[in-house]
């Protein structure tokens, strides 16, 4: 299979829009990205498409999430926040605000072919200069063991680097501790930093524990 390689992010084009349309390879608006498998000491390359989420995507997208961060599904994620928060993670109403409230925001999507079923979603925002902010890093549950997560998770890295990206920032309850140590096992570092948790907004779900926090990771490229 041919890998192609293109700019997913202009930094002249920082709108969703204008990511949408640096996305066109042929007809299939898509980009094909490495995906690494870790299964041998060399790194063999397969197809990964990862794709600006278009309004038909946004059905698929909402019961993704969900399953992979509550549990809602048949097959549950190994790092379900099912018994911290209840409730759904995403609606598409709290997805499409995020959209028009954050235009330097990009939601990609990532299948295996152009026309195949989702497999997961990635989050890069241009924060600052040289700094991107990363989340809503989600895989199938079912998908999960097969290292998918940590293929999508250096594909996001390097487009991030392609586009000049030298760190990058994430957010995580501060009692998922699988995760955090998932991360840090990818080069994450805490930073020391805490962000308030939502409680107020039950767009995050509805809260189990009155001890919740965000705590920051960041990552040198």
């Amino acid at each position: 299979m041919a890998l192609i390689l293109a700019p997913l992010l202009d930094p002249h084009l920082p709108t969703l829009h204008h990511l949408q349309r640096s996305l066109r390879h042929q007809e299939t608006g898509c980009v094909v990205l490495p995906q690494l498998d870790h299964g041998t000491h060399d790194l063999f390359l397969k197809g990964m498409i990862l794709a600006a989420a278009q309004t038909r995507d946004y059905t698929a997208i909402t019961p993704l999430v969900n399953d992979a961060f509550r549990g809602t599904g048949k097959v549950t994620s190994w790092n379900t926040e099912a018994g911290v928060i209840e409730g759904e993670r995403l609606t598409e109403e709290f997805l499409l605000a995020d959209l028009a409230t954050k235009p330097n925001g990009h939601l990609l999507t990532y299948r295996d072919t152009a026309e195949a079923p989702l497999l997961g979603t990635v989050w890069l925002e241009l924060k600052s200069k040289g700094t991107w902010y990363l989340g809503l890093l989600t895989v199938r549950p079912d998908l999960q063991m097969r290292r998918r997560s940590t293929s999508l998770l250096a594909a996001a890295e390097g487009l991030v680097k392609d586009r000049g990206g030298r760190t990058i920032r994430i957010t995580v309850v501060n009692v998922r501790h699988s995760l955090i140590a998932w991360y840090e096992r990818r080069g994450y570092v805490l930073t020391g930093e805490e962000e308030l948790f939502p409680y107020d907004d039950q767009r995050f779900g509805r809260p189990l524990r009155d001890d919740l926090r965000f705590v920051v990771l960041e990552k040198n490229l």
